[in-house]
């Protein structure tokens, strides 16, 4: 029996393609297009990225200077500043010389920073310092304390809150041996300048005529102050040693501080809380800054 011959393999139908084969050319141009993409979307991401060099001045900018902007909002407000009208209504003269003005300061600041001016000039220290501050308080500034709060610093402070009062008070130094006797000649009501005759006593003069209250403190420093002020008129204090002697005060006129009410005090009282929130904060912040920072000091001053 003879075999059968071998069935020639059958043609492809037009338009198919076994799934075995490849497409070679097709595939070169597939993986062409994806790298030229891929290329694309990389250029994109690195041109666009923050830091990096633009030709294109962004939509809220006006300028580029060494790739830091000059924004818009800025720009419109120094045109109404110098102009009193909108960037609009201002000549193509006005916006060209405020946008030379804002160049100019911005290159001047670059050119300063290279310089490391901040490290060398007093005023621009200073300068630097006190924004830092000023941001460090700027949260307290803006937030309004609510009425308890307010009014328990009032109760606080209330001596703050006073109108400043007066006096006119003597200071007489005796001799310490005689000086229980002139205080005592003083408080049964003998008249001033006798006694000070009789128990050989002297005008300090440290205090001359009527003073405000905070100026007899200076004069006569917080012991005798305190003394003093606890005087009604008319009466003396009892005798204070002192290295000269002992100091006898007579109180001729004493007028105390009226305090004011809350209402009246109430924007001094708000200064004077949100002055003292701003202290906290920066004296944390100083403490978290000198925690971080590499601080050596020398030894004569440590």
């Amino acid at each position: 029996m003879t075999a059968k011959s071998a069935a020639p393999p059958a043609k492809p139908k037009p338009g198919w393609r076994n799934a075995a084969q490849v497409d070679v050319a097709r595939s070169r141009w597939a993986y062409a297009i994806g790298a030229v993409i891929g290329l694309l979307m990389a250029g994109f991401a690195l041109f666009t990225a923050k830091g990096t060099s633009t030709l294109v001045v962004p939509p809220e900018d006006v300028a580029l200077v060494n790739q830091q902007p000059i924004s818009r909002v800025d720009f419109d407000l120094q045109i109404k500043a110098l102009y009193n009208v909108t960037s609009s209504q201002a000549t193509r003269e006005q916006r060209q010389a405020v946008l030379n003005q804002m160049i100019r300061e911005e290159l001047f600041v670059q050119r300063g920073k290279e310089l490391d001016v901040a490290s060398v000039d007093a005023d621009v220290r200073t300068a630097m310092v006190n924004a830092v501050e000023q941001g460090i308080g700027a949260d307290v500034l803006a937030s309004r304390p609510s009425d308890d709060k307010l009014m328990a610093w009032y109760v606080e402070h209330k001596d703050a809150y006073s109108n400043e009062g007066t006096m006119t008070v003597r200071d007489l130094v005796f001799p310490a041996d005689v000086a229980p006797a002139a205080a005592q000649a003083l408080k049964s009501g003998q008249k001033v300048d006798a006694v000070v005759a009789q128990f050989k006593g002297k005008d300090s003069g440290r205090v001359n005529g009527e003073e405000f209250y905070f100026a007899a403190k200076i004069h006569l420093g917080d012991q005798m102050f305190n003394a003093a002020r606890a005087l009604a008129n008319g009466q003396a204090s009892a005798p204070i040693p002192s290295s000269d002697g002992a100091h006898i005060l007579y109180m001729v006129t004493n007028t105390a501080p009226v305090p004011k009410a809350f209402e009246e005090a109430r924007a001094q009282v708000l200064a004077d809380y949100q002055k003292a929130a701003i202290t906290r904060l920066q004296s944390g912040d100083e403490n978290f800054f000198r925690k971080r920072a590499n601080v050596q000091i020398a030894e004569d001053l440590r």
